[in-house]
């Protein structure tokens, strides 16, 4: 940590203020708008700070400390259970132990840090994405990248304005075996793609009901809150059950669906917000304190040049069945046909009538969508998750989650990411903040 670095951006001149491109139908990841992040040397280690080392976090921390162009710096945890492990994981992996600590800040204030992976609850993951980007680092950032729309707009402004990398963690954007289902589809395999359906079909667990208690002694349950506002810590609160509440979470459609909901996006070939939201759906199976849909159906409609689309995402989280040949899935209908494609497995290619076509199974390689996010770093070009392209398929989340508590029909203006005349719906684009928090984002 003794290594001393000129800041990550002011070594660039006007000269090399040029565009980055990787090639390929499918890649598509043009490079940083305005100057290039600071490039890594060939031969430099990328020092590395892992925010939320538990649950998700604890793979994501084995993955980066196993890459040898990789030394994790630091590790930060509220929980000081969670953050013992995770120093210990990094000592015998790295043969060197990490700072361990449980405020982000430190990891910020550390210049010589070129990179943070947050895997946070995601209430944290826009504002500690701001304030690192802001502090020169360039994210890793769990998905779903945001809370709420607003906070996925002003991520992609924040890792524009700092030139800095930012890769959401929807990491079938970088499995061969889906980047090749895309590029069939976009190459016209099926036809014209006008609709696909996507589904989160699986068994959750019922969370119980609680009532307010005190926090073990070994959390720090009000930096966990940050800066959502403060509520009483009880017993299925967490770990892991936060994203089944409004303050804390987006529900399953964010946690497993948006990794579909992503997917059916890109296979459709909108690069836009949907114009038209259409949902129901409620709590149909449990008697819990999760606040979020157990079970909804949700249309979002594209009315961009051209044909409009239509994208289908279904969720029933009290299901043990296995739909179509897979737990989550999607499908893509054509003019010509139809695919389905399971991001953990592989796909199937049907013609006409249904007549088999071409096939693939695979299975899902998650550290290649790191090492893509290593690699940018190094390079400037953006990365196959880049925020931009998290948020269009987050907001699908977030847009499913307000038509459904509003149980009506809405009208979503992609441009300025409001709902035509409709305050109520509006108010959700947004959240309540703990008033003063450090944590808070500009411009919210």
């Amino acid at each position: 940590m003794e290594r001393k670095r000129a800041d990550l951006g002011a070594t660039w001149t006007a000269d090399r203020r040029q565009f980055l491109r990787q090639t390929g139908a499918v890649l598509g990841t043009a490079a940083l708008a305005g100057p290039a992040a600071r490039a890594v040397g060939a031969n430099e280690r990328i020092l590395l700070g892992m925010i939320g080392p538990g649950g998700q976090g604890s793979g994501l921390l084995r993955s980066f400390v196993a890459q040898k162009d990789v030394e994790v710096a630091y590790v930060c945890d509220v929980d000081a259970k969670r953050l013992a492990a995770a120093a210990t994981t990094v000592e015998k992996a790295a043969g060197k132990a990490p700072q361990a600590v449980k405020d982000m800040r430190r990891i910020f204030d550390d210049g010589a840090v070129d990179a943070v992976v947050i895997a946070t609850p995601d209430h944290w993951h826009a504002p500690a994405t701001i304030l690192a980007c802001d502090a020169g680092k360039h994210v890793y950032v769990e998905k779903p990248c945001s809370h709420n729309i607003r906070e996925g707009r002003l991520m992609i402004e924040a890792a524009r304005r700092s030139r800095r990398i930012v890769q959401v963690g929807t990491q079938t954007r970088s499995a061969e075996h889906v980047r090749r289902a895309i590029e069939l589809l976009h190459s016209g395999a099926i036809g014209d793609v006008l609709a696909a359906k996507v589904w989160n079909s699986q068994l959750r667990a019922n969370i119980g009901h609680a009532q307010p208690s005190d926090p073990p002694a070994h959390l720090d349950f009000d930096l966990w809150v940050g800066p959502a506002p403060l509520v009483p810590y009880q017993s299925n609160l967490l770990p892991s059950i936060w994203r089944w509440w409004y303050a804390f979470g987006a529900g399953d459609i964010g946690n497993d669906g948006v990794h579909d909901l992503d997917l059916g996006r890109w296979g459709l070939g909108v690069e836009t917000h949907p114009a038209t939201i259409a949902a129901l759906g409620g709590k149909y199976f449990f008697d819990d304190d999760q606040q979020f849909p157990d079970t909804q159906t949700v249309v979002f409609e594209y009315a961009g040049a051209g044909k409009k689309k239509q994208l289908i995402f279904e969720q029933r989280i009290w299901s043990p069945y296995v739909q179509e040949g897979f737990e989550n899935g999607n499908a893509f209908y054509g003019t010509k046909g139809m695919m389905l494609l399971c991001k953990q497995s592989g796909w199937q290619l049907f013609g006409p009538r249904n007549k088999p076509g071409e096939a693939v199974t695979a299975k899902l390689d998650s550290a290649l969508h790191h090492r893509n996010f290593l690699a940018c770093i190094r390079s400037g070009a953006r990365p196959n998750a880049d925020i931009e392209i998290g948020h269009l398929s987050t907001t699908l989340a977030h847009l499913g989650n307000i038509a459904t508590r509003v149980g009506r029909v809405l009208h979503f203006d992609p441009a300025t990411e409001q709902f035509a005349g409709d305050e109520e719906a509006n108010r959700l684009v947004r959240r309540t903040y703990r008033e003063g928090h450090w944590g808070m984002p500009k411009g919210v």
